[in-house]
């Protein structure tokens, strides 16, 4: 292979073959790189757009590094079909095949320990939106305020039921979690996630990650379901199974 050498995970030798046309960034396809008995997934990238100064750019460039993470993931979404795969972060790129073996050497016992504590093991995202406005068809027929007495009283009573519906939401998501902890074996907790990366005007009040076991998945993903109804003006958000990324110990 010529060019320089994208690193999308690294797992153990795998049980079955890659999907012969899978292809990683730039539709180049994906191989695999074996050593010490670990194998990185890898292909090949142009250099004008991965040596350090380009990519310093190229990062700014928000389609680009939408595609470049829609590709990263496909390759690690098929990986997950065959083996535990430990993602690497975005754009971990070297010069050659040498240079990925030395990375591997450098970190074997890591990946070895991680591989094994992930061996098994998928993870979940939950998320808790709290509706920006309540559902409530009467208040649109409402007749129009009799004064500004009145006008400021709508107001507070408006104001009081957003923070009432805030606080149960909050009350909501934290037993949710305390719930999915414990079928999970962990979990991370994230800041809420802002309206213009979840395309939603609704509240994030919960963002939430999970390791389950590929055993125990079936029952966790019931427990959420058997919540979703349970607090009206809310809705709760599971995604995957994915690639236990948020446990890995790598930059996401």
């Amino acid at each position: 292979m010529t060019g320089l050498r994208y690193v999308y995970a690294v797992c153990r030798p795998l049980g079955a073959p890659l999907q012969a046309e899978l292809t990683g960034i730039g539709g180049a396809p994906a191989a695999l790189l074996h050593h010490h008995g670990l194998v990185a997934v890898v292909s090949t990238v142009p250099e004008q757009d991965f040596c350090e100064e380009a990519l310093r750019a190229r990062l700014e460039d928000l389609d680009w590094l939408a595609a470049t993470a829609r590709a990263h993931q496909g390759v690690i979404d098929a990986l997950t079909t065959v083996t535990t795969p430990l993602p690497l972060r975005l754009a971990t790129v070297f010069l050659d095949g040498s240079g990925v073996r030395a990375m591997i050497e450098d970190r074997e016992d890591d990946f070895r320990r991680i591989l094994d504590r992930l061996e098994g093991r998928v993870e979940w995202g939950v998320k808790v939106y709290v509706e920006s406005e309540p559902t409530e068809p009467a208040a649109s027929a409402a007749a129009p305020p009799s004064s500004g007495r009145d006008y400021l009283r709508r107001r507070r009573e408006s104001t009081h039921a957003h923070e009432e519906r805030r606080r149960s939401a909050e009350t909501f998501s934290r037993t949710l979690h305390e719930r999915l902890s414990r079928c999970a074996e962990d979990c991370r907790l994230y800041p809420p996630q802002n309206s213009a990366l979840s395309g939603t005007p609704d509240r994030n009040v919960l963002n939430a990650a999970y390791l389950v076991s590929r055993a125990d998945s079936e029952e966790f993903v019931e427990l959420v379901d058997r919540t979703k109804d349970e607090l009206p003006g809310t809705h709760v958000e599971l995604t995957g199974p994915w690639a236990a990324y948020s446990f890995t110990g790598e930059d996401r």
